[in-house]
């Protein structure tokens, strides 16, 4: 029997009645459900069984469920009632069909990279966290510039390239999906969802020379926290999850094993959410027939 969990954001307008109408239209086809709530911050684990995940808010509950979901290699349908849509690509009132051509197998997927941040103090690993937007390094104090190693290589520990001190309010290391977001704020590029690749954007750099970079999503980044700093420092997760770091902390952050898969949201409605947000003008000219 197949089975599907819903992620619903109670606080968006029409979640939970949504949530009654596909778990009425699912159990319909035989298709268990599972459906967990929640107002503020979600917190709860998920085990495997499920063959689809349905999110029921803005991009903020898709970044939730993509997190929840891609290590047991389940789909996200991610239903729009927010207001940006970078992500979360289905209208309420089109999931339905959506839905069906899932079942038939005719859905569109998209394939997402995904980040892995992995935290070593002392030479134990203290915390570990995937991302679907972004991972940030950045000082908990307002206004407080810290000091940040980086550097890059094919794998961790030796032979890494030792790319320079960032004096900074922080660093954001996003995934294309993510560049539209705090990244795209601290004036990062935009990239295409399904590339394989991720930014390196500092945040307010002191030295201006220090610029965003787009860096091959098969390459590890070491950053590593100075012993002296003016603030606390923080990392964090989607903008979602945050672990206070030590003087002394290294952070690993490189692919995830497992991408983020997302069902009728691919290239087009990213596209589509760019002229729409960005309030591009002009529009489509046909060119002439020969």
């Amino acid at each position: 029997m197949a089975k599907a969990i819903l992620f619903v954001n109670a606080k968006k307008e029409n979640a939970p009645v949504l949530a009654g109408e596909i778990t009425e239209e699912l159990e319909k086809q035989n298709i268990a459900v599972d459906t967990f709530s929640f107002e503020k911050k979600p917190g709860f684990s998920v085990e495997s069984g499920y063959n689809i995940a349905f999110s029921l808010g803005g991009d903020g509950t898709v970044l939730y469920a993509a997190r929840t979901m891609a290590p047991l290699g389940v789909p996200v349908f991610p239903i729009n009632l927010g207001t940006l849509g970078f992500i979360a690509g289905v209208h309420p009132g089109e999931w339905k069909a959506v839905f069906y051509d899932w079942l038939r197998g005719k859905a569109r997927f998209s394939q997402r990279l995904m980040l892995e941040a992995r935290v070593e103090r002392k030479g134990r690993e203290v915390v570990r966290g995937t991302c679907l937007n972004d991972t940030v390094v950045s000082a908990s104090g307002i206004a407080k510039i810290i000091k940040l190693r980086v550097s890059i290589g094919p794998v961790e520990g030796e032979g890494m390239m030792y790319l320079g001190q960032y004096r900074s309010d922080g660093l954001i290391v996003a995934t294309p999906t993510g560049s539209t977001a705090y990244s795209a704020a601290a004036g990062g590029p935009l990239l295409d969802p399904e590339l394989e690749a991720m930014i390196l954007n500092p945040i307010c750099p002191f030295t201006l020379s220090h610029r965003p970079m787009v860096l091959p999503a098969g390459e590890t980044l070491l950053i590593e926290i100075e012993a002296e700093q003016r603030s606390g420092v923080l990392l964090t997760v989607d903008g979602q999850v945050t672990e206070p770091l030590e003087p002394g902390d290294r952070i690993f952050i490189s692919r995830s094993p497992k991408p983020g898969i997302l069902i009728a949201s691919g290239r087009d409605v990213f596209y589509q959410a760019l002229k729409t947000k960005f309030s591009w003008p002009g529009t489509p000219v046909e060119a002439p027939r020969a």
